[in-house]
């Protein structure tokens, strides 16, 4: 079941296309990871997606209603965090998490209790006072302590530590577990890979990689590191190698999928006596197409 679904969605300011019909689908009870470099259009898709701008052209459904015309049924059931919480100053942490579940269908007490002990935030506290960190705490709190069956979180850990960092994505888990769905958009490639289903990658305003990261690291480079009986300068030159390195007779280098079963080959004749070979990361995959871009 599709809890959200855009398709073909273009946006342009003026001449300016910054969303250049661009698909994408969050099922039920998935976290679907949403990257991209500044500027790519993560912001502006999420902007649609909330019904603060209008899409130029495409559609956007979210429980299949109309992102802009059933933008006030759909919030109900939608908890939303930016990566700059922006907060009452005069009013406390506490009255601003509980005015937020009031606008959601009501106070969980229990849950509410529970993440403000968890994410260590003193409610008592006047907004104005808070860092940025506590800032994000409250609409953390606010949003994980709701009923909502959509989570459209836009940079959610910008100012935690660590140890918040942790809190938040066992949240995500949670929810996860209970069959809700998370749209996660974050430069924190690490935080993405961990919890994410699939994952889309957003580049000057179009979808250029969508898919599970198994599937995704089909589509990028192996991570190898050898040390052989001979020399294995010949595989610097070897089609498929790069960022070919030997340091104390230790080589390290990069193989395209389609030709590793072939340097693998090569390497066994040279006298193996280390090897190591690790699934290229979700940054390899970002940064192969963010340097592509930069070409």
């Amino acid at each position: 079941m599709n809890m959200m679904e855009v398709k073909g969605v273009t946006k342009k300011f003026g001449t300016f296309t910054a969303l250049n019909g661009i698909d994408l689908e969050v099922n039920k009870g998935e976290v679907y990871g949403f990257i991209g470099p500044n500027g790519a259009g993560k912001s502006t898709t999420i902007r649609v997606l909330l019904g603060i701008i209008q899409a130029t052209s495409g559609s956007a459904k979210i429980f299949g209603k109309d992102v802009w015309k059933d933008a006030v049924d759909i919030h109900r059931k939608v908890a939303y965090v930016p990566g700059d919480v922006h907060l009452w100053e005069n009013l406390s942490g506490g009255e601003i998490i509980d005015t937020f579940l009031t606008f959601r269908g009501g106070i969980n007490k229990e849950k509410r209790d529970q993440l403000i002990e968890r994410f260590q935030l003193d409610p008592r506290k006047k907004a104005g006072t808070y860092s940025k960190g506590n800032r994000q705490k409250v609409a953390l709190i606010a949003a994980f302590a709701s009923n909502a069956d959509l989570f459209i979180l836009d940079e959610p850990t910008s100012g935690l530590d660590p140890l918040m960092e942790q809190h938040f994505q066992q949240c995500v888990k949670e929810v996860k577990s209970e069959g809700k769905s998370v749209l996660l958009s974050s430069h924190i490639l690490s935080e993405v890979e961990k919890l994410c289903d699939r994952v889309g990658i957003i580049r000057q305003g179009e979808m250029i990689e969508t898919g599970t990261l198994e599937e995704l690291r089909h589509l990028t480079r192996t991570n190898m590191v050898i040390e052989t009986v001979e020399s294995a300068i010949s595989l610097k030159e070897h089609r498929g190698v790069h960022q070919f390195n030997e340091q104390s007779g230790v080589y390290t280098f990069q193989v395209d999928p389609e030709e590793l079963g072939h340097v693998m080959q090569l390497v066994g004749n040279l006298g193996v006596k280390r090897m190591e070979s690790t699934p290229p990361t979700l940054e390899d995959l970002f940064m192969r197409h963010y340097q592509m871009e930069k070409e």
